[in-house]
């Protein structure tokens, strides 16, 4: 019972899936392994006739999920996100191997609430998608051969997340920041670079992405982003004294003339 209690913390995120036997699909395995939030990123398959077929019990789970316009609003409430990728390169967050997802999740606590993001059947999740997760997880396919079911590879991953629950770990000492709030810091950041010129090379969104990574790549407590929210205010606020005492130095004298 223990276990089941734990994996409710999991969220699964389908990013843009194409079919819709793959909705009933993965609504089947969330059910199997004791999840039941499942979110959709718009475009999405529509849940019809052939999904209910294939959820064969889960119809619970398909019929409960959400859909959100973009992937920012589906995990606005979620602290941590680890997104499955077979990329590696420039920009990205924490790359875990399969085998180390169970250790990450010990690692944040027993009680963080997890979203797990899978993309497109055929395209796999962008760049874009990747910048906003505090890890990534590869799951070690065959090189000649990679690419698995989306119901498959989310069975894989909520297989080896539940061994996390045999072994939960401490509770951390601080709650972590939900996305929103790290989207928040971040763009309060991106504020701030743009004030002091830091984007003067014309990169904007690289080198926004590489901050992001250098900065909220993992998971953020609240109160971390407290501080990078407030040393980003600070830099505004002193830019803007900056000026002004600028300007007013800058005004001429009012001597008046005999």
């Amino acid at each position: 019972m223990r276990i089941h209690v734990v994996l409710e913390r999991f969220a699964v995120v389908l990013v843009r899936p194409n079919l819709p036997s793959n909705l009933g699909s993965v609504a089947r395995v969330a059910k199997n392994l004791g999840v039941s939030d499942l979110r959709l990123v718009e475009p999405a398959a529509p849940a019809d006739e052939e999904a209910h077929r294939l959820a064969s019990g889960a119809d619970d789970v398909l019929s409960g999920l959400r859909r959100y316009e973009d992937l920012p609003a589906a995990i606005a409430d979620l602290p941590v996100v680890v997104a499955t990728t077979s990329l590696r390169g420039r920009g990205r967050p924490r790359d875990l191997d399969l085998s180390e997802l169970p250790g990450f999740l010990r690692e944040i606590g027993p009680t963080s609430r997890v979203a797990f993001l899978f993309g497109p059947e055929k395209s796999g999740l962008k760049l874009e998608d990747l910048t906003l997760a505090s890890a990534t997880v590869t799951i070690p396919t065959q090189t000649d051969f990679p690419t698995m079911n989306l119901s498959h590879a989310v069975a894989v991953v909520l297989v080896v997340s539940k061994l996390a629950t045999l072994d939960p770990g401490p509770q951390p000492e601080q709650p972590w920041a939900a996305a929103r709030d790290v989207q928040a810091m971040v763009d309060h950041w991106d504020r701030a670079l743009d004030a002091i010129g830091f984007y003067d090379t014309g990169h904007h969104d690289r080198t926004l992405r590489d901050w992001r990574r250098l900065i909220a790549g993992r998971p953020l407590t609240e109160r971390d982003v407290a501080i990078l929210r407030g040393v980003a205010n600070r830099v505004l606020v002193a830019l803007r004294r900056s000026s002004q005492l600028s300007a007013l130095s800058s005004q001429p004298d009012e001597a008046s003339e005999d």
